[in-house]
């Protein structure tokens, strides 16, 4: 059996919603799960469903904060990137 592994390094977290995290390649993920989230088209905006409720690239864009470097190891090391 052979088996494909992807390492993605965070950059940016969500500051009303530490869980979620932007890669350097700007996709979205929940630390909690571990899943990737994906880019919604709602009412001619584009954003993502945070916690379910949508949130535009806008308003994402604002909330946005750098990841402080203890919790940075910690969310690498969740996702098995350690």
């Amino acid at each position: 059996m052979n088996s494909i592994s992807i390492t993605y390094t965070y950059n940016y977290q969500v500051n009303f919603a530490t869980e979620y995290k932007f890669t350097t390649c700007k996709k979205l993920f929940n630390n909690k799960t571990g899943r990737q989230i994906k880019q919604v088209y709602n009412n001619s905006c584009i954003g993502y469903n945070i916690r379910g409720k949508f949130k535009s690239l806008t308003s994402l864009r604002a909330s946005l904060e750098l990841i402080p470097e203890n919790e940075y190891a910690y969310a690498l090391k969740a996702l098995g990137g350690l």
